[in-house]
C-alpha cells in the first residue's frame, strides 16, 4: 500500500480556508487526498512535491509543517 504524506497546515479556520489550501496544492501539481479543518492536516499521495506544495500554501497565506 502506498504511503501518504501528511502536512500540518496552520491558519485554517473555515471551509473557505480548506478550499483555498486545496486549490493551492492542486495548482502546485498534486490534488490532496484530504484536507481536514479540525486537525489541520493535509494528506498527499506518495511522491507529491512537498516543497512546491508548501510554497504554494504559504503564498496563499497559510503556514506549513511536515508531521
Amino acid at each position: 500500500m502506498a504511503q501518504e504524506l501528511i502536512l500540518k497546515v496552520t491558519g485554517m479556520d473555515c471551509d473557505g480556508c480548506v478550499k483555498a489550501v486545496t486549490r493551492a496544492a492542486t495548482g502546485a501539481g498534486t490534488a490532496p487526498i484530504s484536507v481536514d479543518l479540525k486537525s489541520g492536516e493535509m494528506r498527499l499521495p506518495e511522491g507529491a512535491d512537498v516543497a512546491a506544495i508548501s510554497r504554494a500554501i504559504q503564498r496563499a497565506g497559510f503556514g506549513v509543517a511536515s508531521s
